[in-house]
């Protein structure tokens, strides 16, 4: 358990952090939340965003660190992606819950999730049989736009709920941009999806290839 792999397990409890603290800052309804009232849920929102920043400099940071101290390894690749995919389809999963998220993103989310259920089950059998699949440009992709997606809704919360910017234009345009880029995300997600299975399609039809049969 080195240093770049605890990171990426941080990013699980950092998940955990970031709905408590948001919970905390918002009250209403999971449909219409108005400004706190509590002194202790003043920045709570802010808290929440900051902290979301802290995992997704950890996703950069691990990879730095690895490649830095030579301790690139199986497990860290796979504990890499899995932290991931963890952190964000959790988070949008909060931010819906939340009313953040409009209802017809819930498709887009299932979408995901079964996205990264079948990437996951397919690194599985990869290790099974002795291969390790490492994140690919178009994952590292789409994930970039989830964190810039989650973290304009988040910034926008902050805006609201801890400095009363209710009524202002440019919040609800960014939390427009975190709508739109969501959408693009998903894209993403199904494209970067569609590649692993088409490179990896031995893998996903159980076939074993001729390379591991020797």
């Amino acid at each position: 358990m080195n240093i770049p792999n605890t990171l990426s397990l941080c990013r699980i409890p950092i998940l955990f952090a970031i709905t408590l603290v948001l919970w905390i800052g918002m009250t209403g309804s999971l449909t219409q939340f108005q400004v706190a009232k509590s002194p202790t849920e003043n920045w709570m929102c802010s808290a929440a965003f900051v902290i979301f920043v802290i995992g997704g400099l950890s996703d950069w940071l691990d990879g730095y660190l690895a490649r830095k101290l030579n301790q690139i390894s199986d497990y860290g690749k796979l504990m890499d992606a899995l932290s991931d995919k963890v952190m964000m389809v959790g988070v949008f999963i909060t931010l819906f819950a939340f009313g953040l998220y409009p209802f017809w993103s819930l498709f887009l989310i299932l979408l995901i999730l079964s996205r990264e259920f079948l990437i996951t089950g397919l690194r599985l059998v990869a290790a099974a049989t002795g291969q390790v699949l490492a994140a690919e440009k178009s994952g590292k992709y789409k994930t970039v736009f989830q964190i810039i997606s989650a973290g304009a809704i988040l910034l926008a919360q902050a805006f609201k709920n801890d400095l009363g910017f209710w009524d202002s234009l440019w919040v609800q345009r960014l939390e427009q941009l975190g709508i739109l880029l969501f959408i693009l995300a998903s894209l993403l997600t199904v494209s970067s999806g569609a590649s692993y299975v088409i490179k990896y399609w031995d893998l996903f039809t159980g076939k074993t290839p001729e390379k591991n049969k020797e």
